[in-house]
């Protein structure tokens, strides 16, 4: 859903530059943990300088917020003002005006970028980019004069011109203020263009300038990994974030003699960057992909079959004569990538495994779902099972939010096949124990109440650090199940000889007490009960805490 009120790109530099200067990087980084977890739970708008909302911290904290008078903003925390809940709001805000959410993270590093920026420019010495005003503004109008001609010029005649409008920047520090200056100077000499002509220009402008962040492939016999610094990586993420909205943006097809043309134009300079692109980057890779995913089969409307894939599978496989100069890693992905279009799934499953044996650890989370991507919206659900029981223990050691996207995927399959559950367990199974997380949230997604506690014995967890909601379904519908959770912790809480530890166990022995009435098994409890302090008896602080606790009289 669209927002109702939308910013400029000025009251988004205002917003960055408020968040510098009003809140600390601690609760900047705090507020972020809260917007990535979802704590966000209402939103609302009732102007354009109006924000309010609800955050689940402690409690539920109402944040009422005034973006061009941050000194009047109050939240119900204990904070009340500059606080994490606020950071939150303002991320959501973001991330709902398809702003980048890390240059509002990272809004203290954007300051210090613009000040570089500024030292920068003072010091550089005379080049294009310090011309006077009216020679800039004639070399200007000659660009502007070529760029007329852009709707009969192919694609690398485009990059050119970008090149001189780059050139142009009077920023020469590579960071956001960079992207922008650059973006500014392409899009100042852009003519009238149809809409799918914009959109490949827009495209081919993320892309340029990314060029020029990105540090290329070295050359044999010189380092395999190339530095990117931290401002620049930011800028970097960024554009990313651009590209990958320039491609959810559907295609606008039109029968212009040249656009299929320049859609191959687009893909082969892609291919050529994805395939010498820095062991260290993901950058044009990623962009592949979602060209593929989005634009790949639209951009070939005169072909409505398998022979586009078949092809970009051919110009892969040629791809090998760079030698030392490819990229391996991503020629086997984007290869794999183009058997699961052709339906050759046991190809590209035994393309991933080899990539993974080759590069272990290398194949990131993003990749690895992208697949799964593919496969969701082509909805062969079959097809998405099998998949997601050869990307699940590929994911090992990735964050618990892409985890999160993987049992989504199977949710969703287990409403289109049910009977693919036990799949779902098995795989899962064969995931431990890095996705222990998401095994333990599936399996009480799925009220499978004996296999959760039987996991939680096998890892020795601890109950009291579930929140009472977690166990709660449990004791309603199974409370038996809980006791031996509750009995093993106890004793180990005991064993540990420290008051701290008894205070632990005092409480479980409460909620042991509880679960037996519940059943009707109190005399079962008294004779436990009376074995324990019996059995006890010489541990003083012990019998105390229990005293306190009210079980001993």
């Amino acid at each position: 859903m669209k927002p109702t009120y939308l910013m400029d790109d000025i009251q988004w530099q205002q917003l960055i530059e408020n968040v510098a200067d009003h809140f600390n990087d601690v609760t900047i980084k705090r507020g972020f943990q809260y917007f990535k977890q979802g704590k966000v739970k209402e939103f609302a708008m009732p102007d354009a300088d109006h924000i309010a909302a609800v955050v689940d911290g402690s409690e539920l904290y109402e944040v009422d917020l005034h973006l061009s008078a941050f000194a009047a903003s109050r939240c119900t925390c204990p904070v009340h003002t500059n606080c994490k809940h606020m950071i939150a709001v303002l991320l959501n805000y973001a991330n709902e005006q398809e702003r980048s959410v890390h240059a509002l993270v990272n809004a203290h590093s954007a300051g210090f970028t613009r000040l570089a920026a500024k030292a920068d420019t003072r010091t550089t010495p005379p080049s294009r980019s310090n011309l006077s005003p009216d020679h800039r503004e004639a070399t200007r109008n000659a660009l502007s004069k070529t760029a007329s001609k852009i709707p009969d010029m192919p694609i690398s005649e485009w990059h050119d011109l970008f090149d001189q409008c780059i050139a142009l920047n009077h920023v020469n520090t590579q960071n956001s203020q960079y992207v922008q200056s650059a973006l500014a100077s392409i899009y100042a000499v852009k003519p009238p263009l149809s809409p799918g002509m914009q959109q490949l220009y827009g495209l081919h402008a993320h892309l340029r300038v990314l060029e020029k962040l990105v540090p290329q492939s070295p050359m044999p016999g010189y380092p395999s990994h190339t530095y990117m610094g931290y401002y620049t990586q930011i800028a970097a993420d960024e554009l990313k974030e651009a590209i990958e909205r320039d491609f959810e943006s559907p295609l606008e097809l039109t029968d212009e003699p040249m656009q299929e043309a320049r859609m191959a134009e687009t893909l082969a300079y892609l291919r050529q960057k994805m395939l010498t692109e820095s062991r260290n980057g993901t950058y044009f890779s990623d962009a592949y992909y979602q060209f593929w995913l989005h634009w790949g089969h639209r951009g070939h409307h005169e072909r409505q079959d398998s022979s586009i894939y078949t092809e970009e599978l051919q110009h892969l496989q040629a791809a090998e004569e760079l030698g030392t100069t490819l990229a391996r890693l991503p020629w086997m992905l984007a290869r794999s990538w183009m058997h699961i279009f052709q339906s050759h799934d046991n190809e590209a499953w035994a393309l991933l495994q080899e990539a993974e044996r080759a590069f272990p650890l290398k194949i990131s989370s993003s990749q690895l779902l992208l697949f799964l991507q593919a496969l969701r919206k082509a909805e062969d659900w079959a097809r998405l099972k099998d998949g997601l029981r050869h990307i699940g223990p590929l994911l090992h050691s990735h964050r618990d939010d892409h985890l999160q996207d993987y049992i989504h995927d199977w949710d969703l399959v287990l409403q289109h096949l049910p009977e693919a559950e036990q799949d779902m367990w098995d795989t899962l199974v064969g995931m431990l124990p890095f996705a222990g997380g998401m095994y333990e949230e599936a399996l009480l997604a799925h009220e499978k109440w004996r296999s959760w506690i039987d996991y939680q014995l096998s890892i020795r967890s601890e109950p009291l650090s579930f929140r009472v909601s977690v166990l709660q379904p449990i004791e309603k519908n199974a409370p038996e199940l809980l006791l031996p959770f509750y009995h093993q912790a106890v004793e180990r809480y005991v064993l540990e000889k420290n008051r701290a530890s008894y205070k632990a166990a005092v409480k479980l022995l409460k909620r042991l007490f509880k679960l037996y009435k519940k059943m009707k098994q109190e005399s079962r409890w008294e004779l436990f009960f009376t074995t324990f302090t019996s059995r006890h008896s010489r541990l003083r602080a012990l019998q105390e805490e229990l005293r306190k606790g009210k079980l001993l009289s």
